[in-house]
C-alpha cells in the first residue's frame, strides 16, 4: 500500500508536468513567435528543465535517507551564501524588477527556490532533535531566527511571494510539532508589524492591495493583470473555447505561460479542465499527508509534511491570485507554469518525499 501511494504521487506529478508542457505551448506560442521568431521557444526550454528535473529526481531516490539529516546545516549555509551572492550587482541579474536570478545564458537560476527546501530540512532536523522545543519560546528561536534571516534576504531582491511561502511552511511545521498557540499570536503580531514596515519602505505595495480590492480603479496599471485574467476565466464556461483557442494570450494577458497559466487553462478547457488540475493537486496533497502520518521518525514526518505543504500552499496562492482573491504575489503554479528553478526544485521536493517514505521506520 505504501508503494502504491509513492507510485501515485509520481504519476500525478508527471500528469501535471504534461499538462503544463501542453499549456505552455498553447499560452506562449504567439508571444514566442513575436519576440523570438520561434513559437516553440518556451516549450523547448521547459523540456530541458523537465529532463533535468527527472534526472535529479532519479539520483535523489538513490541517495541514502541519512544524507538529508547529515548535511542539513550545509544545505542551509550554501543557500544563505547563494541568497547573499545574488544581491551583488554583476553576479545577480534583474528580471521583472527583482534581483533574484543567476543568469546562465538564456536560462536563470533562482536561489530562493533552493532555500525553500533547505529551510524545511533544517527546521525538521532541529525539531526532531529538540522534541520538547514547543515548551519554551527560547527553544524554538533558532529556526525562527534562521527563517527571519532568509525572509529578509529574499525581500531584498525583492520577492515577497517566495518569502511568504517559506515563512508559512516553517510556521506549519512548528504548528504540527505542538508549539504553544500563544507563540503564534506573538509571531502573528510581529508579522503584521513587518507588513506595515514593508509598505512604509515601498509604498507601491499598497497599490497592489488597493488594485486587488478594486482592479478597475487602475485598469491599465496595477489592476491590468487581474482584469485580463478574469476576462480569460469568465467566458470559458463549462468546456472552454478548446485547445489553442484562447483570446487573452493574444497580447492581452502578459506572459501567460508563467504565473497566470491557470487563466488560459480555464479559458480553453473551462470548468472541466480547471477541475482536473484541482483534483490532481488535491490527490497529491492527500497522498503526501498520508505518507507523513505513516512515518514514526519525526525528522522524516516533518520533512514530508513540510515539502508537501509548501507545494500545496504555493498552488493555493497561485490559484487565489488568478481568480482575484488575493493581491498579485508572483508565484508560479507548481509543475505547470513555465520556469526552470521552480520546476526542478518542486520535482526535487517530490524526490525527497519519495525517498524518505521508502520505509515507515
Amino acid at each position: 500500500m505504501l508503494k502504491n501511494k509513492r507510485l501515485l504521487i509520481f504519476i500525478i506529478m508527471s500528469i501535471l508536468i504534461l499538462i503544463g508542457l501542453m499549456m505552455i505551448f498553447s499560452s506562449s506560442y504567439i508571444w514566442a513567435s513575436y519576440k523570438f521568431e520561434d513559437s516553440l521557444k518556451y516549450v523547448k526550454q521547459q523540456l530541458i528543465f523537465i529532463i533535468i528535473g527527472y534526472i535529479v529526481l532519479y539520483f535523489i531516490l538513490k541517495i541514502n535517507t541519512d544524507f538529508f539529516y547529515k548535511y542539513s546545516k550545509i544545505f542551509i549555509l550554501v543557500s544563505f551564501l547563494l541568497l547573499a551572492l545574488v544581491l551583488i550587482p554583476g553576479i545577480g541579474t534583474i528580471r521583472n524588477g527583482s534581483r533574484s536570478w543567476f543568469g546562465i545564458g538564456p536560462f536563470g537560476i533562482q536561489p530562493s527556490e533552493a532555500m525553500k527546501i533547505a529551510i524545511i530540512i533544517y527546521t525538521s532536523k532541529y525539531l526532531s532533535i529538540n522534541k520538547k522545543a514547543y515548551k519554551k519560546i527560547r527553544t524554538i528561536l533558532p529556526p525562527v531566527i534562521i527563517t527571519g534571516l532568509a525572509f529578509s534576504l529574499i525581500m531584498l531582491q525583492p520577492d515577497f511571494g517566495t518569502g511568504f511561502i517559506l515563512v508559512i511552511s516553517v510556521v506549519a511545521i512548528l504548528f504540527i510539532s505542538g508549539v504553544n498557540m500563544k507563540y503564534f499570536y506573538a509571531f502573528g503580531l510581529l508579522g503584521i508589524i513587518g507588513v506595515i514596515l514593508l509598505i512604509a519602505i515601498a509604498p507601491y505595495r499598497i497599490d497592489r492591495i488597493t488594485s486587488f480590492l478594486n482592479p478597475w480603479s487602475d485598469p491599465l496599471g496595477t489592476g491590468f493583470q487581474i482584469i485580463q485574467s478574469l476576462y480569460a476565466i469568465g467566458p470559458g464556461g463549462l468546456l472552454g473555447f478548446g485547445f489553442l483557442n484562447s483570446r487573452q494570450k493574444h497580447f492581452y494577458l502578459p506572459e501567460p505561460q508563467t504565473d497566470f497559466i491557470f487563466s488560459i487553462i480555464c479559458e480553453e478547457f473551462g470548468v472541466f479542465g480547471s477541475l482536473i488540475v484541482i483534483i490532481c493537486f488535491s490527490l497529491l496533497a492527500y497522498l503526501v499527508l498520508k505518507l507523513a502520518l505513516e512515518q514514526t521518525d519525526l525528522f522524516k514526518k516533518y520533512i514530508i509534511f513540510g515539502l508537501g505543504f509548501q507545494i500545496i500552499f504555493q498552488t493555493i496562492l497561485n490559484l487565489s491570485v488568478v481568480v482575484g482573491l488575493i493581491p498579485v504575489t508572483g508565484v508560479t503554479l507548481p509543475f505547470i507554469s513555465y520556469g526552470g528553478s521552480s520546476l526542478i526544485v518542486t520535482m526535487t521536493s517530490i524526490g525527497i518525499i519519495l525517498n524518505l517514505s521508502k520505509q515507515k521506520h
